[in-house]
């Protein structure tokens, strides 16, 4: 069950566009999560969810728009300062080493050391604590990434982007190419996420998905907002709607065919 956080933004974003040449990629964006909160970002290919995925993570820098984390407004520049600002991303490869350990991707880049050497048993202590707040299946810290399941790399990712107690988590298509199982695994963790206080942006082409976990659902659409609805207050039908910008879909079809053949 979604909870509807409240309070400040951790991230705020007002009047964000992009450019790319003759292509209107972003125009006048309004995006905005909280503490404790999760909030899914949808919309067709080419709506321009990347995009505006990517200038929050400081790979791309918007042409105009104001971005504020905690109220304080910013400039982000760099994958580097997003980072500092407490903006962590976890991207659809995951860009894990599969012959490392849990703990060598989990530190990778960041290693810890105590008299100029690697502090294993603090690394190891520190992955070990990760992954409890994460209430997650993993047997060992030592072993090869490349021997865990999809649902587990997924884990490993999330764990290794919370290095830091990052205020915003953005999870881009998380579930992508996973079994039910892995699926439901993941989503517990967005939760684990949530409860622990985080902002959680939810990429996702999956509906199901996003009704489970989702508090708000913001629809993109030609690179506009084009909605922003609570989950406990609408339907997949209502946001499919505003996807593709048809009143009908085949979501909706459907779902009017099966209420006429009840009602015979």
């Amino acid at each position: 069950m979604t909870t509807t956080s409240t309070g400040e933004p951790v991230l705020s974003i007002s009047g964000l566009s992009k450019r790319f040449g003759a292509v209107q990629a972003l125009k006048d964006i309004e995006f905005d999560v909280r503490p404790g909160e999760v909030v899914a970002l949808v919309g067709d290919n080419g709506a321009g969810k990347s995009t505006l995925v990517k200038a929050i993570a400081g790979v791309y820098v918007p042409d105009s728009g104001v971005l504020t984390v905690s109220g304080r407004r910013v400039n982000i520049t760099s994958p580097t300062e997003s980072q500092s600002l407490g903006i962590a991303t976890v991207h659809q490869d995951l860009a894990l080493c599969d012959n490392l350990d849990v703990v060598g991707n989990l530190f990778l880049g960041q290693e810890r050391r105590r008299f100029g050497v690697l502090d294993e048993v603090a690394m190891e202590s520190e992955s070990w604590r990760l992954l409890r707040q994460l209430s997650a299946k993993i047997p060992s810290v030592r072993i090869p990434v490349a021997s865990l399941s999809g649902g587990q790399r997924q884990t490993v990712a999330i764990a290794r982007s919370l290095l830091g107690d990052p205020k915003v988590v953005m999870l881009d298509e998380p579930t992508a190419a996973l079994g039910v199982a892995q699926t439901a695994e993941v989503l517990n963790l967005v939760e684990r996420l949530r409860e622990n206080g985080h902002g959680v942006i939810l990429i996702s082409h999956n509906m199901s998905d996003v009704m489970a976990v989702a508090d708000r659902v913001s629809v993109l659409r030609l690179g506009r907002n084009n909605g922003t609805f609570h989950v406990s207050q609408t339907t997949a039908q209502e946001i499919i709607a505003a996807i593709t910008g048809a009143t009908t879909n085949a979501v909706s079809q459907r779902a009017e065919r099966r209420a006429t053949q009840e009602t015979r």
